[in-house]
């Protein structure tokens, strides 16, 4: 070997002096020793072999003739040495197999005295507890998740940093970026745990970290927390966390949502653990709360525990009616505007969204209209707008109620009148002609009177029978059948008021308000509320407006849209020609209340759903005017048009109104009110 690289050396120098190299150069090309030579000078090696060429063809490698016979020994010699390793390799691997099993044995202990090594390691560094596996129903503790002061274990790495090296056991100090411990403490036969509050006010990373200390007990490491943290044995951890939408899956972010939520569903037992982050978000709220609630009631039944976040407020009124149910809050600090990421159990939170973003510098003229617009559309803060037609044939329930004792009161003044005329109608005081017409007329109005009486009775107690048998088929439908009772269940109503309201029926007969001041207690009809009867609440103040209440919403309505109801009693008619003018009078105002109230109840409930909702907002006129011209045209007769124009500049909702006010197919039409602005309800022929 050594002899061919002297030899090999000493001839590309050669050649380097004469010209045919930039510099010696000695290789290996095809496992045989050779030089580069220029391809213009191979002439340098006249019976060299070409071995190879450079990938630009400008330098060739070449074997020169005195080379060839060691190049072919040092062949041989390297042929015999690979042969010779072989040959070990295939006795050592003989060995091996013959001793398979012991090597395997070997080899899992050493695995499991690693991992032991790497558990040990990390408990020490994170200043870990040995958590303890439970079960719930075998436990005397009044917990079945019992974690006290539990960091994040993700978090705790970073402070876990001392300049800038990782030091085991040993927490930074560094309290600009603490890692906020938290108690988690849910008790024995709770299901369900809805945690609610604000944004990044750490909701989701509560959920993460009972999460990842049930994964990390399954695994046997220990925990980042304070004592000894008790939890059950969960078989699968199920979670639902972020946002996934796709377009390449043809995902948004609600159907990815839904998409994994009804994985879970499927895949889960009942020693699974359930983590859902802002359950049913991503479409419409009302939507969204009546799809978390089923999903929330399936889940107690289901599964051994399951933990939520959400923004819906509905969500955590479980508790109140069932135990299987817990509530959780997020506190958030007013002082400073920031969160303090403790969990408050059996709280519940607000989102403090309006805060949050006050907190995050967002503009002030934005936040001062949006608190404006909050104060609207919560007058009493924690009351809620409510539509479901059960309450809504509820309300129509008593409405009847309440027109049939007026009706009754009506009758009553109508027989004392017709006495006290009977008793005061003589020759020297009235003609007969007078007394004739008079006692014929309260004979006829007390007949229809008593008419009324009974059409009203007849209809009260036909809707008693109609909200019977809707609450008795809600209970048992499914959710896909709920559209289908509602519908009919407004055709079964409208048609029992039209049925009873035809010849006979009556309303309230309203009074001038040129000087009407409502007073508390005082019952008013309210225009705003559909024509509703409502009970004044708060006496009208200096802006104009007034505090009513119509079942169990509150609204302030301005005092323009509140009228009175008139009372027609009379005590005494102190001649025959007062008794006259009381009789005929009340002759008018009955025939007023019959065709109100026929006109009234001939639309039924007024409920607002998708299909009678046209949306303009965002649209110019020109645009918005052929949507609601299609909308007019596709509501049937006697039927109910919700039209939202939004606020906006105020073109599109100047145009609705003026559009209404001339077709001829609208009835009438109710424009804005504090319970519903933006949106004008049009009533069809």
């Amino acid at each position: 070997m050594d002899n061919l690289e002297s030899l090999l050396k000493e001839v590309s120098t050669r050649i380097f002096q004469a010209g045919g190299v930039d510099s010696p150069i000695v290789t290996k090309r095809r496992s045989r020793m050779c030089i580069g030579v220029r391809a213009s000078h191979r002439s340098l090696l006249p019976d060299g072999v070409v071995l190879n060429t450079s990938s630009s063809g400008a330098t060739y490698f070449m074997e020169p003739r005195d080379a060839v016979e060691l190049n072919n020994m040092e062949v041989r010699l390297s042929n015999s040495e690979q042969s010779e390793e072989l040959t070990i390799l295939s006795l050592l691997t003989s060995e091996i197999a013959e001793s398979e099993s012991k090597i395997l044995y070997l080899l899992e202990r050493v695995l499991e005295l690693d991992l032991a090594s790497a558990r040990a390691a990390y408990a020490k560094w994170i200043d870990g507890v040995c958590p303890v596996i439970i079960k719930p129903n075998m436990t005397r503790n009044l917990f079945s998740v019992d974690i006290e002061g539990i960091r994040h274990p993700v978090l705790v790495e970073s402070s876990l940093r001392v300049n800038g090296t990782r030091v085991p056991g040993r927490v930074s100090e560094d309290k600009s970026d603490p890692v906020v411990p938290i108690d988690i403490k849910i008790g024995i036969g709770t299901k369900v745990v809805v945690i609610s509050g604000p944004n990044t006010g750490g909701k989701t990373a509560s959920m993460k970290t009972l999460g990842l200390a049930s994964l990390m007990s399954k695994a046997g490491l220990y925990l980042p927390a304070k004592n000894i943290p008790k939890l059950p044995w969960f078989d699968l951890v199920l979670a639902d966390i972020g946002d996934h939408q796709s377009l390449e899956q043809n995902l948004s972010t609600f159907s990815g949502h839904i998409s994994r939520i009804r994985t879970i569903l499927e895949l889960a037992t009942t020693e699974s653990l359930v983590l859902i982050d802002e359950i049913g978000s991503g479409t419409d709220p009302s939507e969204g709360v009546t799809l978390s609630s089923s999903i929330l009631q399936f889940l107690k039944n289901r599964v051994s525990l399951a933990v939520v976040t959400t923004h819906y407020a509905d969500l955590s009124c479980f508790k109140e009616k069932d135990s299987r149910f817990e509530n959780a809050a997020m506190e958030f600090c007013l002082e400073t505007l920031q969160p303090t990421y403790n969990v408050l159990w059996g709280n519940i939170g607000n989102s403090n969204a309006l805060t949050i973003a006050k907190s995050i510098g967002f503009d002030e003229k934005v936040l001062n209209n949006a608190h404006k617009w909050m104060e609207k559309l919560m007058p009493d803060k924690q009351t809620e707008r409510k539509g479901m037609l059960y309450q809504s044939l509820n309300e129509e329930k008593n409405m009847l109620e309440a027109q049939a004792k007026r009706a009754a009161s009506l009758n009553s003044e109508i027989m004392k009148l017709y006495q006290e005329f009977t008793f005061l109608s003589c020759p020297t005081k009235i003609q007969g002609k007078a007394e004739d017409l008079d006692r014929h007329e309260a004979a006829l109005k007390a007949k229809e009177t008593q008419h009324v009486l009974r059409e009203l009775k007849a209809a009260k107690s036909q809707i008693d029978i109609v909200v019977k048998n809707f609450d008795n088929q809600l209970n048992r439908a499914n959710p896909d059948q709920y559209n289908l009772l509602i519908r009919d269940s407004e055709i079964v109503i409208s048609s029992i008021v039209s049925t009873h309201t035809s010849t006979g029926d009556f309303t309230i007969q309203e009074v001038d308000n040129s000087d009407y001041e409502p007073q508390i207690g005082e019952q008013v009809l309210v225009t705003g509320l559909g024509a509703k009867i409502a009970t004044i609440v708060e006496a009208p103040g200096d802006d104009g407006t007034a505090l009513v209440q119509y079942g169990k919403i509150k609204a302030r309505v301005k005092k323009r849209n509140i009228k009175a109801i008139t009372s027609s009693e009379r005590k005494s008619a102190a001649t025959s020609l007062t008794g006259l003018r009381s009789l005929r009078s009340l002759r008018r105002n009955l025939k007023n209340i019959s065709t109100e109230a026929k006109v009234e109840a001939s639309y039924g409930p007024v409920i607002q759903t998708s299909k009678n909702t046209v949306d303009l907002r965002g649209m110019r006129v020109d645009e918005a005017s052929h949507h609601l011209n299609i909308a007019i045209s596709g509501t049937g007769s006697m039927g109910v048009l919700f039209i939202i124009h939004g606020m906006g500049t105020g073109a599109v909702k100047e145009f609705v109104l003026n559009l209404l006010q001339k077709h001829p197919c609208i009835a009438k039409f109710e424009q804005e009110s504090p319970m519903n602005y933006g949106c004008t309800v049009a009533y069809i022929k």
